[in-house]
């Protein structure tokens, strides 16, 4: 397995990682499977607040392995505090793993279930430089996840991004995407899992404060379906369509979930 391709199929997927990642293999990894009997409620954790400037979201691409929608982070202009964070933290890119069928698609599982996707929106510490640095560094990447699911109401949230699909159906296109306030994203309920873990793609850096939000947002299947339209092929390759982009639960190894809510 070449460094450079990684992906999700049998000879190249989560499972065999390690080989070329061995972090993959770490005590620290996720996701991970949350049960709620083993959460542990902390009144200690403060309520998170974003402040997003929507004129920092700069594009829209598919790299392959996903949808992600970059930001400007060259300074503090869209940033995450509170929670279990000390320091604010910069908003770089957020992006979604999502399945290949309405019921599974998240990589993050609570009490057994699975949603249809998750979003990841991942943030760095500036206090470590650069993004680099942070990923060096345990506290250097805050990540809020975001369940995605299926229900009779589409979210009007979600579709500027998938607006945007038709325009990078294929590996490598990259669109224009500008004044876009992620906010929006955010569900109703402030409400918190957090953990230590790592990122859910190669090389799996153990770097990641997780903010797992409890409420999901709500999407149709048509707007998962315009999802899977995507390819994981280039321009003038058969079409191959990106699909179960997840990374099933990693061992817990120990560590505590801890809950803002009882």
């Amino acid at each position: 397995m070449a460094q450079s391709v990684w992906g999700y199929d049998s000879d190249n997927g989560p499972e065999r990682w390690h080989e070329n990642y061995p972090m993959a293999k770490g005590d620290c990894q996720s996701p991970i499977e949350i049960n709620s009997k083993d959460v542990r409620y902390d009144s200690c954790l403060s309520p998170w607040h974003a402040s997003y400037d929507p004129g920092a979201a700069k594009t829209i691409l598919n790299n392959g392995r996903t949808c992600r929608v970059v930001f400007d982070d060259t300074f503090d202009r869209s940033v995450l505090r509170g929670g279990p964070l000390l320091g604010a933290y910069r908003l770089r890119q957020l992006h979604l793993h999502w399945g290949s069928s309405d019921d599974h698609g998240s990589e993050h599982v609570i009490d057994g279930v699975k949603y249809a996707a998750e979003l990841h929106m991942v943030h760095w510490n500036p206090k470590h430089g650069n993004f680099a640095g942070a990923l060096k560094q345990s506290d250097g990447v805050a990540v809020v996840g975001i369940f995605l699911k299926v229900g009779k109401t589409p979210k009007p949230e979600m579709k500027r991004i998938l607006e945007e699909i038709d325009n990078i159906k294929t590996k490598g296109k990259e669109a224009p995407f500008q004044h876009f306030d992620p906010s929006i994203l955010f569900p109703k309920s402030r409400d918190y899992w957090t953990y230590h873990g790592s990122f859910t793609t190669p090389p799996c850096e153990e770097c990641i404060t997780w903010i797992l939000l409890r409420e999901p947002i709500e999407v149709s299947s048509d707007q998962m379906a315009k999802l899977r339209s995507l390819s994981k092929n280039g321009e003038n390759e058969p079409v191959k369509p990106l699909v179960d982009n997840w990374r099933p639960p990693q061992p817990v190894k120990g560590r505590i979930v801890r809950a803002s809510f009882k």
